[in-house]
């Protein structure tokens, strides 16, 4: 790899792993095989590095290879693991109901909250951008933003207070 090239990539790495890790547990469930997924994502990263031309699109690239890798693993182990059973579940779990539910408490919830704090909730928690990178893309305080993440959350909490119990904010 060429030495520019490898320092670009290695910055990418040091910068971006916590959050490929999250997202490669998330895929797999579990810690060993997220840091499996991760380090062959990025081994195969670093082989199309220097063809990756644009850098907003590089982190999707490699989340997209997480994916792919994952996919293929999971059908490997199921193909050994799958047993048919001659039958089918009569209901849903249990669960099921309440998880619609929630989700329903949370849509309405985030109605609530005005398009400034929605979007802050949404590049913090589901793009998982760090405070910096939100305020650097918004051209805001980092304090700015934190104070607007807090009183998003807090106005969330007294929304639908019912989802603080299946999970603390913050």
């Amino acid at each position: 790899m060429d030495p520019g090239f490898e320092a670009d990539f290695r910055e990418f790495v040091i910068d971006r792993s916590d959050a490929l890790f999250r997202t490669a547990y998330l895929l797999t469930g579990d810690r060993d095989a997220a840091e499996d997924l991760v380090q062959s994502a990025l081994a195969k990263t670093a082989v199309k590095w220097r063809g990756l031309r644009d850098p907003a699109a590089i982190e999707g690239y490699v989340r997209r290879v997480m994916y792919h890798e994952q996919v293929s693993w999971w059908r490997r182990r199921s193909r050994v693991a799958e047993v048919p059973t001659g039958w089918l579940p009569d209901q849903i779990g249990g669960g099921h109901a309440e998880m619609v539910d929630l989700r329903v408490v949370m849509r309405t919830a985030l109605a609530r909250l005005t398009p400034r704090q929605r979007t802050m909730l949404v590049l913090r928690y589901f793009e998982d951008l760090s405070e910096t990178e939100i305020a650097r893309l918004l051209g805001l305080r980092v304090g700015s933003v934190r104070s607007q993440i807090y009183r998003s959350l807090e106005r969330l909490k007294k929304a639908a207070p019912e989802l603080s119990t299946v999970r603390e904010f913050g």
